[in-house]
């Protein structure tokens, strides 16, 4: 028997739909440097169509962030968690899980490099498409939904001050693609987090997001991820 909001044990991991959906995607994704401290979890896809097919589409990589890879079971490697969060994740259902949920349910005790890199395609250059404006955007998004309370905002305030703009990116940074330095831009000026990107030779762009507390544990490098 099965009741409401449960899945079988054998549900199917959704990640294998999104594998095939990457296939989509016109131009190589792109994901941080590997590296001890970073250990890949999943990928969010989003997309915009019309009659003529995908108009545009981001692929979002997220990690689990290790600040002692070397000993997995540290406590300085645990996420600060409130009392009912951790709570919640102790307790074990009286069904069983599928194997890939009881993972993504453990991994939730560690900190999250959330849709920390995006690699973002558009037919048709537009305003929008602009390295800037995919930096904005981008930084924007990541504040909104992991610093909203720090910043005393609401969840429609998408126009605070609080949130950042174009008029703060900076131009002509080194950014690494494959071992190859290209000019990018950076948005380094938000107390929470920082941003890098660039446009990459073979179209679209690179953004990556990073809260600054995670900073010293990471090397901010990239490299095409295997198609």
């Amino acid at each position: 028997m099965q009741f409401a909001g449960v899945l079988p044990e054998d549900a199917p991991d959704p990640r294998l739909e999104r594998e095939e959906r990457l296939k989509d995607m016109p131009v190589p994704i792109v994901d941080l440097v590997p590296q001890p401290s970073v250990e890949f979890v999943d990928f969010g896809i989003s997309t915009t169509s019309s009659a003529s097919g995908i108009d545009a589409m981001t692929v979002s990589m997220s990690a689990t962030l290790w600040r002692n890879p070397v000993n997995k079971s540290d406590p300085v490697n645990l996420a600060d968690l409130d009392e009912a969060t951790r709570r919640a994740l102790d307790e074990v259902p009286p069904w069983p899980r599928p194997a890939w949920l009881v993972e993504s349910v453990e991994r939730m005790r560690y900190p999250m490099l959330w849709e920390a890199v995006q690699t973002t395609w558009h037919r048709e250059e537009t305003e929008r498409s602009t390295l800037d404006s995919l930096l904005v955007q981008h930084t924007n998004y990541i504040l909104m939904n992991q610093f909203r309370e720090q910043l005393g905002l609401g969840v429609h305030d998408w126009s605070s001050a609080a949130l950042t703009s174009e008029r703060v990116v900076r131009r002509g940074v080194d950014v690494s693609i494959d071992g190859t330095v290209v000019s990018g831009s950076e948005i380094d000026t938000d107390p929470f987090a920082y941003a890098v990107g660039a446009k990459l030779p073979s179209g679209g762009a690179l953004t990556a997001v990073v809260p600054r507390d995670h900073l010293p544990y990471l090397t901010l490098a990239f490299v095409q991820r295997p198609r």
